[in-house]
């Protein structure tokens, strides 16, 4: 009786793991990072190397500057990037046994995992940012939120449309966001609206990420991956685009390359994390998307905001 409630324990020990979920594009606030620098040598002296990478102070932006002026691409990524990476590495007991990001929060994921260093990391982000924006002013492109409606109902409406527009952000149940042309974008909003969705929102974003619309900028970063060194990470990372545990430094590699123009499937990706033996979340950036977006896909699980 006694091996049997020992063996039962070890088994549960075994099963619970912790996962750490990064944010992306979206979270960012002004003010964010502020008490980090002022509290911790650590993240001050981060910051200031930041500063001198990106060859702007980008730490200015983030403490003091206008909702505008941190809503630009160039500037929003790296900020949320430096947040919730700063954030890691000033958390007690930060021993992660899987990890993952929305979008942008996947280069975090792999900092916190130690597949990317610190550096190599926020020059991919910088580069990203800054192709992702070049490629928004090619065609006027945009991103509609679809809520209340089956995704394979979303789906098939977008691949009925005449002009780009896919499946981009699998968030959550009766949460998906979709992407391309702008015209094909309010046109797939109205059939939506008429197959019964609760709404069907453009969104206020600069284009259309997660689309064919990003192949310029996933070409432009192809190569900065590709001659970046990559590390054999701590723990696994569940991509974007596979919504699987990888640790293999060559498909990471891949993975974020074809994450551009491949939808975010997060829906899928905290399900398998779960699967997997997660039984809590800590979202580790600004705000608290993720946290409330795990809730809904899972209310089993524990989530925390660090």
């Amino acid at each position: 009786m006694c091996l049997c409630v020992l063996h039962s324990t070890l088994n549960l020990k075994q099963n619970t793991m912790k996962a750490y979920v990064f944010p992306g594009q979206g979270a960012q606030f002004t003010g964010m990072g502020k008490d980090l620098y002022e509290n911790s040598a650590v993240a001050k002296e981060l910051f200031e190397k930041a500063n001198e990478i990106l060859g702007f102070r980008i730490t200015d932006i983030m403490f003091e500057g206008t909702a505008e002026e941190l809503k630009e691409t160039k500037v929003t990524q790296p900020a949320v990037f430096l947040h919730s990476v700063i954030l890691a590495k000033t958390l007690e007991n930060f021993k992660p046994e899987m990890v993952a990001g929305h979008s942008l929060g996947e280069f975090s994921a792999l900092v916190a995992n130690g597949a990317l260093s610190f550096e190599d990391a926020l020059l991919l982000v910088s580069k990203r940012a800054l192709a992702m924006q070049k490629a928004c002013e090619i065609t006027p492109s945009t991103m509609a939120a679809v809520l209340n409606l089956d995704d394979k109902i979303v789906e098939d409406i977008c691949a009925s449309i005449d002009g780009v527009v896919v499946a981009a952000n699998y968030n959550c149940p009766g949460q998906l966001v979709i992407s391309g042309e702008y015209k094909a974008v309010e046109l797939a909003c109205e059939k939506m609206k008429e197959a019964g969705a609760k709404r069907a929102l453009i969104l206020p974003v600069g284009g259309a990420f997660h689309s064919p619309m990003m192949e310029p900028a996933r070409e432009e970063l192809a190569a900065a991956i590709e001659a970046t060194t990559f590390s054999q990470p701590i723990c696994p990372v569940y991509q974007n685009v596979t919504a699987s545990a990888v640790s293999d430094a060559n498909e990471i590699k891949k993975n974020l390359i074809i994450q551009l123009t491949a939808p975010v499937r997060w829906t899928q990706s905290v399900n398998q994390m779960i699967a997997d033996g997660a039984t809590s979340f800590t979202e580790v950036g600004p705000g608290k998307v993720l946290v409330g977006l795990v809730n809904k896909i899972n209310k089993e699980v524990e989530t925390i905001s660090a």
